[in-house]
Order: C-alpha cells, then sequence, then structure tokens
C-alpha cells in the first residue's frame, strides 16, 4: 500500500514539475525552466523504473500511476494559475465616453493605458490598451467594472512588452 501511495505521490510532483516547467519555457524563463526539467526527469526516472518492475503481477501499479498522472495536470495547472508568471495585453473597447472614463480609472492606480480610435457598427469607438501582470488580472477586471460603463474587454497572453509604462522588461 505505501508503494502506491509513493506512485501516487511521486507522479502528481513529476507532472506537476512539468506543468510549471512547460508555462516558464513559453513565457521565456528558459534557466528556471530547465532546472525544473532536470528534477523533473529524475523523479520520472525513478519512477518509471519502479512501476515497470512486476507490473503483469500488480497491474494496480498502472492504474495509480495514471491517476497520479491525471491529478497532477491538475494540481500543475492550478499552481500555475496562482503563480501567475508573464504578461497580459488587455483590450477593451467601449464607447467614446465610457472609454476615457475606464483610462482615468486605469491611469489612477499607475497602470499605462492607450487609448486608440475605433468603429463599431453604429458609432465611433475607443480601444484601450493595457500591459499588465498576469497577477494583476483580477485587480484591473474590478477596476473596470467600478466604472459602471459598458465595455467588451479581451484579454491574450503576451510573450514580452519592450518599453511603456508601467512595465520593466
Amino acid at each position: 500500500m505505501v508503494l502506491y501511495v509513493l506512485i501516487f505521490l511521486a507522479k502528481i510532483v513529476e507532472v506537476s514539475l512539468m506543468t510549471l516547467r512547460t508555462v516558464l519555457i513559453t513565457r521565456g524563463e528558459k534557466l528556471v525552466g530547465s532546472i525544473i526539467g532536470f528534477f523533473e526527469v529524475i523523479i520520472w526516472l525513478y519512477l518509471v523504473s519502479t512501476v515497470l518492475v512486476g507490473i503483469s503481477e500488480d497491474p494496480i501499479k498502472m492504474v495509480v500511476y495514471a491517476l497520479g498522472f491525471s491529478v497532477g495536470n491538475y494540481v500543475g495547472s492550478f499552481l500555475e494559475e496562482k503563480l501567475a508568471i508573464g504578461l497580459l495585453t488587455i483590450s477593451i473597447v467601449s464607447s467614446t465616453n465610457d472609454a476615457i472614463i475606464i483610462a482615468e480609472k486605469l491611469r489612477k492606480d499607475n497602470l499605462g493605458v492607450t487609448l486608440v480610435e475605433a468603429e463599431g457598427i453604429n458609432e465611433k469607438k475607443k480601444m484601450i490598451v493595457v500591459h499588465v501582470k498576469r497577477k494583476r488580472k483580477k485587480e484591473v477586471m474590478k477596476l473596470i467594472a467600478e466604472t459602471n460603463t459598458k465595455a467588451v474587454v479581451s484579454i491574450a497572453d503576451t510573450k514580452t512588452v519592450y518599453g511603456g509604462y508601467g512595465i520593466k522588461k
């Protein structure tokens, strides 16, 4: 029974590390991602060698390994969301008057805001572009909501931002 628990827990740790490594590397954190990859592979090699020995006689190892993989994906995704590594570009499209109100609110909170002329089907619009650290996403959404304006908000992951106000790279 102890062996099953160890397989399960080790697989959760290994897959969680894999998830974090993948995210870090895609966000440009190559060194940290590579270091995590080293430990991930050590765990994987030990784990696979443990699971494969006698798997025909003890197929429960395979099931426990698969369950650990599934839970590890969930845990890794949860951790990545909590760490919120990286940058976002938030685009806000609104009427000209509402956009000015939103932009002022965001600027009061030391956010770099760019206003761009836009055109809707029936009227002129403005698009607000804001680059922020992922950790500030909820904060920015709350600020927008506090303006009591109508807006369409889209959020996209951003790999790198050079220059500008509020984010240093």
